[in-house]
């Protein structure tokens, strides 16, 4: 959501600007209300998120008294990468520090044929410090909630791998999947803004399809969701297909607000504004939710609204108590789901050796 010139209130009107939140119809006014030519709106955006330019000083093609006025009351948001860990699969997890001093981690993943060329390249990108879902199961529960981050600093995840899978891989960026630290919901806004950043043809290009937002099921922020027409994808965190499991392992699912039938409801809403599919993500837990009736109740699920069920090896985290499902139970799992009608794909281990995996993103010794 954009904030006018006009709507600015007398406070605003002295504190630097943080420039990369604006819209581009806002760096326009903003230049404008400084007395250049709508145009210069135009070029700043392009330095901000094409050539990535971290200080004004980078702006060559703008005028000194512009670059001037900018310093004096405007900012840059940056966000800088501090350390990269390689995995022996060609995973790149990257821990980046924000301007508030916190850290995030971020994931890229490349998808290579058996000749070791790229078919894909996604990143799994950030959108909390911490989270404050507690899932019992996931290492980036145990840090709490922290910190929302901005629009500009998840596209500046999204930058950072493009300019990597580049490098890297001789491939262009293709996908991205809200699946890193924290719970998009919690902070859509930020990611709404930054989805419309990563489409809008001047910073990334990428289709809205290619985009994928998953939640542990927060039912208004789903219909939220559905309400903007945003054209992502959804992908919705299950992991257990009854109340009672889910809630011994999620605790988003002991309020009536979003247990299982309030999400059903939210989906079925969902899915009749959209008209698009859902994917469901269901980690494996060895002896918990592995078993045939755990199957029989994904089944019904599924049958809410037209989807299929991403099943995830799980990726094991200290002191959890979980491990992961073996291969003859998973098998066994997902024949009795194929045998229902169910779409099913299965979601190998990627990065493990360096934590990297789904659920194992933390950041060991940050304060609250």
């Amino acid at each position: 959501m954009s904030v006018t010139d006009a709507e600015r209130t007398d406070e605003d009107a002295v504190r630097p600007a943080d420039l990369k939140a604006f819209t581009a119809d806002d760096l326009e006014r903003f230049v404008e209300s400084r007395g250049y030519p709508a145009y210069r709106g135009r070029q700043l955006r392009e330095w901000l998120f094409r050539h990535r330019a971290r200080s004004f000083e980078e702006m060559h093609t703008l005028p000194k008294s512009l670059r001037a006025a900018l310093r004096d009351g405007a900012f840059i948001r940056t966000i800088t990468a501090t350390h990269r860990a390689r995995s022996t699969d060609g995973t790149i997890k990257t821990l980046f520090r924000l301007s508030s001093g916190r850290s995030i981690e971020t994931v890229l993943i490349p998808d290579l044929d058996e000749n070791g060329q790229p078919r894909r390249m996604t990143v799994c990108v950030s959108s909390q410090v911490g989270c404050a879902m507690g899932c019992v199961f996931c290492a980036t529960g145990r840090m709490g909630f922290q910190e929302n981050l901005t629009a500009s600093e998840i596209v500046d995840q999204v930058l950072d791998a493009d300019d990597l899978a580049r490098a890297e891989f001789g491939r262009a960026l293709t996908n991205v999947v809200f699946m890193g630290m924290g719970e998009p919901m919690l902070n859509l806004d930020a990611v709404l803004g930054s989805v419309g950043l990563m489409t809008d043809p001047s910073v990334l290009g990428l289709s809205p399809k290619r985009i994928t937002v998953s939640t542990v099921g927060l039912a208004q922020r789903i219909r939220d969701l559905a309400d903007v027409s945003s054209g992502v994808k959804l992908a919705v965190s299950l992991h257990a297909p009854d109340d009672a499991k889910r809630s011994s392992i999620m605790p988003v699912n002991r309020r009536s607000k979003t247990d299982l039938r309030a999400l059903r409801d939210a989906l079925l809403y969902y899915a009749a504004q959209t008209g698009q599919p859902v994917t469901y993500e269901y980690c494996m837990f060895e002896g918990f939710n592995d078993g045939e009736s755990d199957a029989d109740n994904l089944a019904r699920v599924t049958q809410w609204v037209p989807s299929k069920v991403n099943l995830i090896m799980y990726n094991e985290v200290p002191g959890t108590g979980f491990k992961r499902t073996d291969e003859p139970t998973l098998n066994r799992f997902i024949a009795r789901l194929v045998d229902r009608g169910v779409r099913v794909t299965v979601r190998r281990s990627r990065g493990q050796d360096i934590a990297a995996a789904c659920g194992q993103l933390a950041v060991e010794g940050q304060s609250r």
